[in-house]
């Protein structure tokens, strides 16, 4: 499972706000409920004309930085450009979208790499042609309470540590992090405790636990200490050797030949809005985003978060990156929970981009 196994969008979509919905821009996609396991939000393009008869869907975390490239190329017309309608459909998590793709209710899925390299292990016929993200999207992070007391990652021996959940790409990349310093991770206690770590840091309940933005920032101005950052490119350096595949699209392996002039096409859109990306204001990246994605939070905090790690985050080219899918592979054999026979060179087709 994902980092991302939750729905950031829908929570804010109460019935009669989902029936205010502007249509053509935002509106509520049923059809794929039964296989995301709740009611998806799909992005279409205001006053844009329709290239196709039928648009493609593609699904994806909710999570604000996971949308932020899919938003970003949509809003600048990037798949218009390239004669796509495209429709952004929100899932409850990798896990959903990953579903939906393998269930048929959708033609591609945006997921992280661990959630399309377990549902391959797991039988799924699936390709990986594109990446949108090469670093994970969380930390991890002291509390307060003990953020003089733990300054290594072998500290966390005999100590607490707050995980989404056991065998999520969270728990598994800890757990290849002590087991690279040689850490005893029999003395580690894992407290599962959901994506929302946040307030058990904040007064003790935990000693540590990885956790998303804006959560880091706000246990930073608190007083809790960042060990190991995922979000920033020199400390993935440091603690992993390079990149750590993420957010990336995957299609079904049958419908690979027919659609790949299709897939060219969301490949090079792709590509345009990361590039677009990097050289934006923050405020117009947030002026991108569905308005519930961002309600409630402190927009200038959430500006900031983009300019801080928009670079670290999102690549320039959506070429799939072997090496650091490596990465997500080898931390998944560490944590017990991928087999030595997944054979990556059928997972990733990196021909649909270089072709």
């Amino acid at each position: 499972m994902s980092c991302c196994e939750r729905l950031v969008l829908e929570p804010c979509l109460k019935d009669e706000r989902r029936s205010a919905l502007p249509v053509g821009r935002r509106t509520v996609l049923k059809g794929v409920a039964g296989v995301t396991g709740g009611l998806a939000l799909v992005s279409g393009g205001i006053g844009r004309a329709r290239a196709q008869s039928k648009p493609i869907q593609l699904a994806f975390c909710g999570q604000l930085l996971c949308v932020v490239p899919y938003e970003v190329t949509q809003e600048a017309g990037f798949f218009a450009e390239e004669g796509l309608d495209v429709e952004l459909v929100y899932t409850r998590g990798g896990n959903a979208a990953m579903q939906a793709l393998v269930g048929g209710a959708v033609d591609y899925a945006g997921t992280a790499f661990d959630v399309a390299l377990q549902a391959f292990a797991q039988g799924a016929q699936i390709r990986r042609f594109a990446q949108t993200g090469r670093l994970p999207l969380f930390a991890l992070a002291v509390s307060p309470a003990v953020a003089d007391q733990i300054g290594a990652l072998k500290d966390l021996e005999n100590r607490t540590v707050g995980i989404s959940g056991l065998g999520n790409a969270d728990h598994t990349l800890l757990l290849y992090l002590l087991n690279k310093v040689g850490a005893d991770t029999a003395t580690v206690e894992f407290a599962q405790m959901g994506p929302n770590l946040y307030d058990a840091l904040r007064v003790g309940h935990v000693d540590a636990g990885m956790v998303q933005e804006p959560a880091l920032s706000l246990l930073e101005g608190e007083g809790g200490k960042t060990l190991v950052n995922f979000m920033d490119r020199h400390d993935t350096e440091t603690h992993l050797g390079g990149d750590y595949a993420f957010m990336g699209v995957s299609v079904r392996a049958e419908e690979r030949e027919e659609r790949l002039d299709e897939m060219r096409r969301l490949a090079r859109a792709l590509e345009k809005g990361l590039q677009h990306l990097q050289t934006m204001p923050p405020s117009e990246i947030l002026d991108a985003l569905p308005s519930e994605l961002i309600a409630g939070g402190d927009r200038a905090q959430l500006e900031g978060i983009l300019e801080r790690y928009r670079a670290s985050l999102y690549p320039t080219s959506v070429a799939v990156d072997a090496e650091s899918a490596e990465r997500v592979a080898e931390s998944q054999r560490v944590g017990g929970i991928l087999g030595p026979d997944v054979k990556l060179d059928v997972l990733l087709d990196p021909s649909v981009v270089s072709g």
